[in-house]
């Protein structure tokens, strides 16, 4: 199943929403608190609505436009046709019995990008892994899983890059730590065909590689690995999302977006240019050839 184009992404549709409601309580002058207790809930169910971060009851939105004075009965079906649309399921609800709900956001986020930016120390990131590669890493992670779950993982990641051959794609800019082109994860055969592969990638207009070389030293992403996602419409803050073993944080407070950003370029300033990329890449495969040689 083919990702959704992002102006119907119920992701985004949740996030546009969620600012056109904060614009209309912050023009009639209501608290959050105040607002909540329009629907029967609380301070921290309306921040997470206007955030775009859960599902929007209808009857909760009429009450919201009602109380904030739009009255206007085509106004009032725009938002409302709105909400219904963002309540809408994802391409990836098909995958939801081997998806986290935590990263289920990030999924709508990223299809909806028109740039990310990305810091990996570990892994190749996901939308440039091999299937035999995503198999290796997700093992890492389900030891246990059945060949079928496993398969439906790696699918999932496979699908997930069609975002990049997309008309009107998000541009990838990677940073990635050499430790995580030289570790072996799947053994070497499996390593080697990942680096032939991400060489290949690097021939993608829409994808823009960077390597951090161990002589670099200290360098600004020692913090650990994190995205940055950017999006086209100015009504969309960037989104920083970072990655732990049971859960993720979303962070938009634009004061730590900001800071991260200024990591991000630091970060590729200090790592090779996106030129030496290939040149780098072919000498981890002469290494690799010389291991099994």
């Amino acid at each position: 199943m083919t990702a959704t184009n992002s102006e119907n992404d119920p992701t985004v549709l949740r996030i546009l929403l969620g600012g056109q409601l904060r614009a209309l309580r912050e023009a009639s002058g209501l608290t959050r608190e105040a607002a909540g207790y329009e629907i029967r809930s609380s301070e921290s169910k309306i921040s997470r609505m206007e955030l775009g971060r859960v599902r929007f009851k209808e009857r909760d939105v009429a009450d919201l436009l009602t109380r904030y004075g739009v009255t206007e009965e085509l106004a009032r079906e725009a938002l409302l046709e709105l909400a219904r649309k963002a309540n809408s399921p994802g391409w990836w609800h098909q995958y939801s019995d081997v998806l986290p709900s935590w990263f289920q956001s990030y999924l709508g986020l990223e299809a909806a990008a028109a740039q990310i930016r990305s810091y990996e120390v570990q892994f190749v990131p996901g939308l440039l892994q091999t299937a035999d590669y995503a198999r290796a890493v997700i093992l890492l992670g389900h030891p246990h899983a059945s060949e079928e779950e496993l398969d439906r993982r790696v699918n999932l990641r496979m699908t997930r890059q069609e975002v990049l051959t997309r008309p009107g794609g998000p541009l990838l800019w990677v940073a990635i730590d050499e430790a995580a082109l030289r570790r072996p994860i799947g053994g070497y055969a499996v390593l080697r065909s990942q680096i032939a592969a991400l060489l290949e990638g690097t021939k993608q207009p829409s994808v823009r590689v960077q390597i951090v070389p161990f002589d670099t030293g200290g360098h600004a992403g020692a913090g650990g690995a994190f995205t940055l996602l950017r999006f086209p419409d100015p009504a969309l803050p960037d989104i920083v999302y970072t990655e732990h073993l049971t859960s993720a944080v979303y962070i938009d407070r634009r004061e730590d977006v900001e800071t991260y950003a200024a990591a991000m370029e630091r970060l590729c300033v200090q790592a090779e240019p996106p030129a030496s990329t290939p040149v780098i890449l072919e000498r981890i495969l002469h290494d690799l050839d010389a291991r099994e040689g």
